[in-house]
């Protein structure tokens, strides 16, 4: 009787000891169910990265605003882009079409017939002199270099925007910050005034 007492009580006593070590293994499971799935997702998740947005960027105008979630600035990118494109299509059109009209009406001077491809130039360009036509396509074919070199600048531009915006992605802009003024008694001047205070975290 007195052994079956004893058995009795310390099955009471272990009872909760045992509640306590399931509910510690599973708690113990758990946390290693969330650090196994944080290693995985910092596997297959890439962090963001300046280098990625310029790479982006680089490769597709736009594509590194998107990766740092500004897609505001795609259309801005794309109508820079378009406009200096634009420009570029207009200059290279003129600059074969003046420098067509400028060998046609050479030719015919030089060899004094008249040519069949004289019904070809464009008729605001008949008028004009070998001369004008001569500064015209000199002028056009320095316009296209013009252009282009803005196109390549513009798509630069837009790479350095992208990688700039990568690095400002985690920069602090909320009121509190580290750099504050404050008005009162300043311990290291010994004076009342305008403080301008640095705190180092």
């Amino acid at each position: 009787m007195r052994t079956s007492f004893f058995f009795f009580i310390l099955f009471l006593y272990l009872l909760p000891v045992k509640d306590f070590a399931q509910a510690d293994s599973s708690v113990v499971a758990n946390a290693i169910d969330v650090v196994k799935k944080e290693k995985t997702d910092s596997v297959t998740k890439k962090p963001h990265t300046p280098r990625g947005a310029a790479i982006r960027s680089a490769i597709l105008p736009g594509w590194g605003q998107v990766y740092n979630k500004k897609i505001w600035k795609v259309p801005i990118v794309y109508g820079a882009l378009g406009v200096s494109g634009g420009i570029f299509l207009y200059n290279l059109k003129n600059y074969k079409d003046t420098r067509f009209a400028y060998k046609v009406k050479y030719n015919m001077r030089v060899n004094g017939t008249d040519s069949s491809l004289y019904s070809h130039i464009r008729p605001e360009l008949k008028p004009l002199s070998e001369e004008s036509l001569r500064f015209y396509r000199n002028q056009f074919r320095q316009d296209i270099d013009y252009s282009a070199l803005v196109f390549i600048l513009l798509w630069g531009l837009n790479v350095v925007d992208a990688t700039v915006d990568a690095h400002l992605r985690t920069f602090d802009v909320s009121r509190d910050l580290s750099l504050q003024i404050k008005t009162g008694y300043s311990e290291m001047a010994g004076t009342n005034g305008l403080s301008l205070v640095l705190k180092v975290r």
